[in-house]
């Protein structure tokens, strides 16, 4: 008997079965949304079960990124990270996590000796510095079209 993968694609990227399996599914479970409005499959004892749209978009999603080749960490609205979680899903260093959480650009709660963020602050910011980012380069886009005509 094999033993299960319970960390499985959250501790590590996906293997080419799986990448090729889970864009197999994507598709398949698209089009079947498409063609019912939901997803039914079956439950216990073969009775039918109806999937949300909602719930099946998401199913897509997360799919999607395993289809992409990336590893996957599902994490519920509402959770506290550790720094290294936060730090991990910026893709930073948790060293300049905690730089960012001393500045004040990420709200955070200490607990105990330890600093846990909320996962809608952390979305937050992440949210802010993609606008900025944004921002940015359309005011050079702005100047290399006033530059071009000048």
């Amino acid at each position: 008997m094999s033993k299960i993968d319970h960390g499985g694609l959250m501790e590590r990227p996906p293997t080419a079965d799986e990448i090729d399996s889970a864009a197999h599914a994507a598709t398949a479970i698209a089009v079947a949304m498409e063609l019912d409005g939901g997803l039914r499959i079956s439950g216990e004892n073969g009775s039918p079960v109806r999937i949300a749209p909602a719930v099946g978009h998401l199913i897509i999603e997360l799919l999607g990124h395993v289809a992409s080749g990336n590893m996957v960490t599902l994490v519920p609205v509402g959770t506290m990270l550790t720094t290294q979680q936060a730090a991990d899903m910026l893709n930073v260093s948790r060293p300049h996590l905690t730089k960012l959480l001393k500045e004040g650009e990420i709200d955070f709660e200490e607990v105990g000796k330890h600093r846990r963020v909320p996962l809608d602050a952390l979305m937050a910011y992440r949210d802010r510095k993609r606008r900025r980012r944004e921002d940015v380069l359309d005011d050079l886009a702005r100047l290399g079209q006033e530059f071009d005509q000048g």
